[in-house]
């Protein structure tokens, strides 16, 4: 009897939980000030155990929208795929190789980057809310979202001049959406990707009729 009673009261935790989830910017603020020393991925992936594949979405897709060389989109877009595959297997938690989460940033280099993702994202949390979110549990938004995140990281990775950043800020979208269980903005991050993709399905259609035009087929 006892023991059915806790296994209810951590349900209902869990609940909470899901339905008031934690602001991403507090959650890397405060890792970021209790931080003194050198930042493991390891340490940052156990302080957002709480939303570690929304987080790691939103910091993968990220990458792909700062200015980076053409065709690096194929190396910088596998951890979108990567993060959105295991979402869909529904893994408790993110896998990354042990040597990745070895890996360390200085303190000094973690509070940089963190400076200028949390105003960012600080802003971005006041147009996001918990609205119109159409998954009950933690377990079927999480797949769908890792679902969508796939095709888009998928597109991410197709070594498209300049066309992996409109894919990757519909993952970011995405990301932050199922940080905050928003519907509204979810479904502007399907949008976003649908877009994208059917810019990229023209780019390509009007490459290839340009080289049959020019190689005289």
């Amino acid at each position: 009897m006892l023991q059915q009673h806790a296994d209810h009261f951590e349900r209902a935790e869990e609940a909470i939980a899901y339905r008031n989830p934690r602001p991403l910017s507090a959650v890397l603020r405060g890792l970021a000030e209790g931080e003194h020393g050198t930042v493991s991925v390891g340490r940052v992936r156990a302080a957002l155990a709480d939303r570690s594949f929304a987080t790691f979405l939103v910091f993968t897709a990220s990458l792909n929208l700062l200015p980076i060389p053409p065709g690096t989109s194929a190396v910088v877009g596998i951890p979108i795929v990567l993060v959105a595959f295991q979402m869909i297997m529904g893994y408790p938690t993110i896998w990354l190789p042990r040597f990745f989460l070895r890996r360390s940033l200085s303190q000094k280099a973690f509070h940089k980057m963190t400076t200028r993702l949390i105003p960012f994202l600080e802003r971005m949390e006041t147009w996001v809310r918990p609205r119109y979110w159409p998954f009950r549990c933690v377990e079927s938004g999480e797949k769908t979202v890792g679902l969508i995140a796939l095709i888009y990281g998928i597109a991410v990775v197709i070594p498209i001049p300049f066309g992996n950043w409109l894919p990757a800020l519909a993952v970011f979208i995405c990301g932050v959406a199922l940080s905050e269980r928003d519907g509204f903005w979810l479904l502007v991050g399907i949008v976003t990707g649908i877009i994208a993709i059917a810019i990229m399905i023209g780019v390509v259609l009007v490459a290839g009729a340009a080289a049959q035009s020019w190689l005289g087929f």
